[in-house]
């Protein structure tokens, strides 16, 4: 990944036109509902204005390439994690909060940094092993301050963040070593961005049967079927991304996406119903905290990482 590759790489260009032509519509969509129908657009329009911000930013460090990736996705956890601790009042405890930034600098360092008994970018085998060092060294925290009384509780949390946030997560920026990295990266970035939009328009259109209640009442079982519908369909029509998969492989990027992204968006709402709040941040306008963007990624990066790997490897 370069820009001199994206410039000669078809599915970049093709996803650069392809979601250029759909912000364009969303935004004369929004304003025709606006000035003509007399609507209330408020939040789609707050929405929209984060997507003019974040799409660049996401197309301009593919574009700049591997390091620009990895550095930027690294980040993104780092950030996603801040508003986690935060949230749980694991930032109370600065020593183990330190602890899990460490483990995150460590997985973008590991994807960054070449095998040394591959030869290739990143060093996955290390990657695989970083949380049996970090689960040890944030368990080894309360021994080395002689502490017990409320431990367990810092202990979890410090795990769920590190596992979740970063190494889950890290699975995204992994694949910037890929040899497919633009295909696997953006129909990545695209689809599960696809799939939380179709389950919104479909619950709100046919969304009569609520899909989980106590954890976020406002999605239905309507919302969430049209949303792995869409998801199923869209492998076959951005095949370009990986041309080498076949029928099986496609029919199972397109639950991946479907159910994984679901599953992602109401993990993060568990924990959001379990300590009494909304959103996790309001870093992004319209669009909540960092890790209101980014929870269905975080739970499909690895399912689709290691269905990738298992078919044709990352390489």
């Amino acid at each position: 990944m370069s820009p001199s590759a994206a410039m000669d790489s078809g599915v970049f260009k093709i996803y650069f036109v392809l979601i250029t032509t759909m912000l364009l519509i969303a935004g004369v969509s929004i304003a025709f509902l606006r000035w003509v129908l007399k609507k209330d657009v408020g939040h789609a329009w707050a929405s929209y204005r984060g997507w003019l911000v974040m799409i660049p930013l996401i197309m301009g460090g593919v574009f700049l390439g591997r390091i620009a990736v990895i550095l930027g996705l690294t980040l993104v956890a780092l950030a996603g994690f801040k508003e986690y601790a935060r949230a749980t009042g694991l930032y109370r405890d600065w020593t183990m909060t330190c602890v899990v930034y460490l483990g995150l600098i460590a997985c973008g360092v590991t994807t960054f940094v070449v095998d040394p008994f591959l030869g290739v970018p990143g060093w996955y085998g290390l990657y695989a092993a970083l949380p049996v060092y970090v689960i040890a060294a944030i368990v080894a925290v309360p021994i080395v301050r002689n502490r017990a009384a409320g431990q367990l509780q810092v202990i979890a949390l410090a795990i769920v963040g590190f596992m979740y946030i970063g190494w889950m997560f890290g699975h995204a920026t992994y694949l910037a070593n890929s040899s497919w990295a633009y295909g696997y990266l953006l129909y990545l970035l695209f689809a599960v961005q696809i799939n939380d939009v179709s389950a919104y328009v479909f619950g709100k259109c046919f969304g009569r049967h609520p899909l989980r209640s106590s954890i976020s009442p406002n999605k239905t079982w309507e919302g969430a079927i049209g949303a792995v519908a869409v998801s199923m369909v869209l492998p076959w029509v951005l095949h370009f991304s990986f041309p080498h998969f076949g029928t099986l492989e496609l029919l199972l990027i397109g639950l991946v996406v479907g159910v994984g992204g679901q599953l992602g968006d109401l993990s993060l709402s568990v924990i959001k119903r379990d300590i009494g709040i909304k959103d996790m941040g309001q870093t992004i306008r319209g669009h909540g905290g960092v890790l209101d963007r980014i929870d269905s990624l975080i739970y499909v990066a690895p399912l689709f990482f290691h269905l990738s790997n298992y078919y044709h490897g990352i390489y």
